[in-house]
């Protein structure tokens, strides 16, 4: 699990959480494409890590929001 520590992946994980929370895992696909798409422009490369360490922290401020959904229908 070395790879997320390289370059700036852990970065890319830990602001993909709360762009997932406040809106949708689909959204923050949409921007682990556009940044990719950036750094593609800028002269570097696609990078398929990125992606999906992006994806990852998406996943998981997806379901920090389906919990506090759940724990709210149920206090009420």
């Amino acid at each position: 699990m070395s790879w997320i520590t390289e370059s700036n992946r852990l970065k890319h994980f830990l602001y993909a959480i709360p762009c997932a929370f406040l809106l949708t895992v689909l959204f923050v696909g949409g921007l682990a494409c556009g940044m990719e798409f950036k750094d593609r422009a800028y002269g570097g490369k696609w990078d398929w890590l990125d992606l999906l360490a992006t994806i990852l922290g998406g996943v998981l401020g997806q379901m920090l929001q389906i919990l506090l959904i759940y724990a709210l229908k149920c206090v009420s």
